[in-house]
């Protein structure tokens, strides 16, 4: 695909989330269903706000992929990998869609996440097979291991990006930015409607950083927290386990850096405090540096850390391959935890105010 026929097609795709987006919320709040309310303990946003991103991003796929493939004379020649992606996508939003409206018990969520992977992993075949030469001793293949520890995979990026979903935009922004990463270093991007993801998620970003005015806003809520980490992870998986492309594990690992190291520290510091994993807190990246920014400004800040942590797991792959990159994230991750969940961390996590 072209870099030109990729730009006609985010527009189309952009132009569709755009007007998904606002029908939806404006059900949302005609029926007054799907509506986060503000509570100024753990929701700080100024008026009730519809939970349709995640379900109007889908849709908005679900459109503009039709388009695509009748356009391009496609019918019945989808690649299987981007047919059960988007047919499981739909399962998992709508279940998701549940919790938003009537909070799901965390292990049946994650239950639920392990059923999604397993009939992505049973219908397409694609799960993590190998970590390439990442510790310096040779290729490390996983054998018998690599089914549930893909799932394990899944699930834990799933929640990473659910767990940050936590200010206007920083979710689908660290998500877009992974999937862009991702596409245009493996070259999943040039034959894929991976290109089409990423304009569904700049349609809802322009309701989501509210563009068109406050009112106007809409949330993600867990359906589309939980969709953009689903895809993330398995755009992750499928363009470095497959032999058209070129890209290291390690290296996607890059690419989802702070979703990933803030979940990781988290578990690790709550657990030293006693508290539970799966516990509402204002203990996050971006909640620490709202102490010191704005929402806005934190969400900026965020992104060029992103955006630095990608392209310099780009360059080590190039330049030393995937065992320096590897012990290079693993002491980025410990001085990323030393720096945010002790150095710039309170004696004690306050969860009562959350």
């Amino acid at each position: 695909m072209e870099l030109a026929i990729i730009i006609d097609y985010l527009i189309i795709s952009i132009i569709a989330s755009m007007a998904i987006n606002s029908l939806l919320r404006n059900y949302a709040k005609e029926k007054n269903i799907l509506i986060d309310l503000p509570d100024r303990n753990r929701r700080f946003h100024d008026s009730p706000t519809p939970l349709t991103g995640g379900i109007g991003t889908l849709i908005a796929l679900l459109i503009s992929g039709k388009l695509y493939i009748d356009l391009n004379n496609l019918n019945g020649y989808v690649p299987e990998f981007t047919f059960q992606l988007i047919v499981t996508s739909i399962p998992l939003v709508l279940i998701f869609l549940i919790d938003d409206y009537k909070s799901i018990k965390a292990y049946k969520r994650i239950i639920i996440q392990i059923i999604l992977s397993l009939y992505m992993i049973y219908t397409t075949n694609v799960y993590i097979s190998s970590l390439g030469n990442v510790f310096g001793f040779g290729e490390v293949k996983l054998g018998i291991f690599g089914i549930p520890f893909t799932i394990f995979c899944i699930v834990g990026i799933m929640n990473a990006f659910n767990m940050i979903d936590g200010i206007n935009g920083l979710c689908s922004a660290c998500a877009m930015l992974s999937l862009l990463f991702i596409g245009f270093y493996s070259g999943l991007i040039y034959d894929s409607m991976l290109v089409l993801v990423i304009g569904s998620m700049i349609g809802f970003l322009i309701f989501n950083l509210r563009v068109f005015g406050k009112s106007r806003g809409v949330f993600l809520g867990d359906s589309g927290s939980n969709l953009m980490g689903f895809w993330v992870a398995w755009c992750s998986i499928y363009g470095s386990q497959n032999v058209f492309y070129d890209a290291e594990p390690i290296t996607m690992l890059w690419f989802v850096a702070i979703p990933f190291l803030d979940c990781i520290g988290l578990i690790f510091s709550r657990l030293k405090q006693g508290i539970g994993i799966s516990s509402p807190g204002r203990d996050h990246i971006h909640h620490k540096l709202m102490n010191k920014f704005s929402s806005e400004e934190t969400l900026i800040i965020i992104i060029l850390i992103s955006l630095i942590f990608g392209f310099l797991g780009i360059y080590l792959e190039n330049n030393y391959g995937a065992t320096v990159s590897t012990y290079s994230f693993l002491i980025l991750g410990a001085i990323y935890y030393l720096f945010t969940y002790v150095i710039f961390n309170p004696k004690k996590t306050n969860l009562k105010n959350v």
